[in-house]
C-alpha cells in the first residue's frame, strides 16, 4: 500500500496497564510524522517494532498499530507488590530486634490435609525470610477439641507469641467457630475475630484504623494495598464488589469506605448484575464462579481485582473472563499471580503489628 503523507499519526488514550512485556507495533507513517514513543521506522516500509517499559508491579505496553496508540491494560502483579511489602517488613523487623522485640507467629495444623501442609510450610518460610520467629504445632487428626482449646489457651498467655493461626479446615469433630473464638483478639492475625471485625466497622477513616492497630482480614487488606500501591485513586471512586462473604466481600467493603470510596455490594439477590457492574470505576470479584464477569459487564477503563481462584479442566482461573475483560480494563489482576501472593504477606504485616502493639509502640 502507498503511504498517505497527508495524515499525521493519531495518538489516543493515556498510559495504562500491561498485558505483556512485548507488543507488536506496525505503522506505515514516515519517521518524521510519527510521535516519538521509542519507535524506529524505515521510510515507506512496513516494519515491526517491539517496545515496552517496565514500571515494577506492572508494565506499560505501547501497542501502536497502524499509527494509533492503543494502550493495553495494566497487569497488576501481586507477587511484585507483595515482595515490596516484605522488604519493608524485613527492615522494620530488624529495627524491632534492635529494641529486643522479636515478632512470633504460631501455626497450628490438625491432621494431614496436603493443601494445608503446603500452605503452612509457605508461611513458615515467609516468616524466616523477614525475620519473624515461627512456631509450628502439627497435631494428629484425632486430636480432641478440648486438647486443641487447651493449646490455644497456653499460646494466648505466651509472651513470645504475637500471632496465632489455626489452619482450616479442621477435622469435622472440632467446632471451628469455638476454636477461632478462643484465640485472643490481640493475637488474631487472621483478622476475623468478632471483636476485631467490630473495631473495623466502628471506624470511619483508614487513619483511625491504623492508629488503633486493628488487625485487618488479610485478603481484603491485600486488595486495598494492591489498589493503592498501583496508583488507583479510591476517594470518590464508584466501587462495586461482587460477593458478600465474611471473608472478602463484607470486610473489603468496610476498608473501601474507610478510603472514601462509594461502595456497592452485589449478591445473588441483585436484579441486574451487569447494569450495576458497568457503573464501576473499580470492580472486585469474589464469588468463586469461573469467568462469571464477562466483557459486556464492565465499562472501558475499569480497574478489576479478581479474588476468585477456581479449578477447571483447563487449569486455574478467576471469577473474571481475563482475556476478554483486559481488552476494556485500565488495570486488572491475573489469576494466579494477582491477589493470592498478598494474603500471606498481609498475615506477616498483622504479626509485626501485633508485636508493636504488645510493646506499646502503637
Amino acid at each position: 500500500m502507498p503511504e498517505d503523507r497527508s495524515q499525521k499519526t493519531e495518538v489516543r488514550g493515556q498510559k495504562t496497564a500491561v498485558i505483556s512485556h512485548q507488543s507488536s507495533v506496525i505503522s506505515q507513517q514516515p519517521a518524521e510524522e510519527t510521535k516519538d514513543y521509542g519507535l524506529k521506522k524505515d521510510r515507506g516500509q512496513m516494519s515491526e517494532v517491539r517496545e515496552a517499559v517496565d514500571y515494577g508491579p506492572w508494565t506499560v505496553d505501547y501497542g501502536l498499530r497502524r499509527g494509533v496508540c492503543e494502550m493495553a491494560a495494566q497487569i497488576i502483579k501481586g507477587k511484585e507488590v507483595a515482595q515490596q511489602i516484605r522488604l519493608e517488613l524485613k527492615e522494620e523487623v530488624a529495627k524491632l530486634k534492635e529494641k529486643g522485640i522479636v515478632p512470633g507467629l504460631v501455626t497450628i495444623l490438625v491432621g494431614e490435609d496436603p493443601a494445608s501442609q503446603v500452605y503452612v510450610k509457605s508461611k513458615v518460610k515467609s516468616c524466616g525470610e523477614i525475620g519473624i520467629e515461627s512456631f509450628n504445632h502439627v497435631l494428629p487428626a484425632d486430636t480432641s477439641e478440648e486438647e486443641l482449646l487447651n493449646l490455644i489457651e497456653k499460646l494466648n498467655k505466651d509472651p513470645k507469641v504475637n500471632g496465632i493461626l489455626t489452619q482450616l479446615p479442621l477435622p469435622k469433630h472440632i467446632d471451628t467457630n469455638k476454636v477461632l473464638l478462643a484465640i485472643d483478639p490481640a493475637k488474631d492475625v487472621d483478622g476475623f475475630h468478632p471483636i476485631n471485625i467490630g473495631k473495623l466497622n466502628a471506624k470511619k477513616k483508614r487513619k483511625e484504623i491504623d492508629q488503633e492497630g486493628i488487625f485487618l482480614p488479610c485478603t481484603p487488606n491485600g486488595v486495598i494495598e494492591l489498589l493503592k500501591r498501583t496508583g488507583v485513586k479510591l476517594r470518590g471512586a464508584e466501587t462495586v464488589i461482587v460477593g458478600r462473604s465474611n471473608i472478602v466481600g463484607k470486610p473489603v467493603a468496610m476498608l473501601l469506605l474507610a478510603e472514601d470510596a462509594t461502595v456497592t455490594i452485589c449478591h445473588t439477590g441483585t436484579k441486574d448484575l451487569g447494569e450495576v457492574t458497568r457503573r464501576a470505576d473499580v470492580l472486585i470479584a469474589a464469588v468463586g464462579r469461573p469467568k462469571m464477569i464477562t466483557a459486556d459487564m464492565v465499562k472501558e477503563g475499569v480497574v478489576v481485582i479478581d479474588v476468585g481462584v477456581n479449578r477447571t479442566p483447563e487449569g486455574l482461573c478467576g471469577d473474571v473472563d481475563f482475556e476478554a475483560v483486559k481488552e476494556k480494563a485500565k488495570a486488572i489482576t491475573p489469576v494466579p499471580g494477582g491477589v493470592g501472593p498478598m494474603t500471606i504477606t498481609m498475615l506477616l504485616v498483622n504479626t509485626v503489628k501485633s508485636a508493636k502493639v504488645a510493646a506499646g509502640l502503637i
